[in-house]
């Protein structure tokens, strides 16, 4: 069992109105997820995905699969 906390960061090109979300990937060694939430909400629900959804989604983004906002 681990104690580890998530450490939350967000990236350096979200200063954008606040349509961020936050990750921690500090779990992925030890818990195999990466914790997503809004950054908006620091206290709200967090979604826990597992680490290869997660790098599927980064991939999707940066591939463009999801439009322009």
């Amino acid at each position: 069992m681990t104690t580890e906390s998530p450490l939350w960061f967000k990236s350096s090109y979200s200063d954008n109105g606040g349509v961020c979300v936050e990750v921690a990937a500090n779990l992925v060694a030890s818990l195999g997820v990466v914790p997503v939430r809004d950054s908006k909400d620091p206290h709200g629900p967090v979604l826990n995905t597992s680490a290869a959804s997660f790098a599927s989604f980064v991939a999707g983004v940066k591939g463009g699969e999801f439009g322009v906002v």
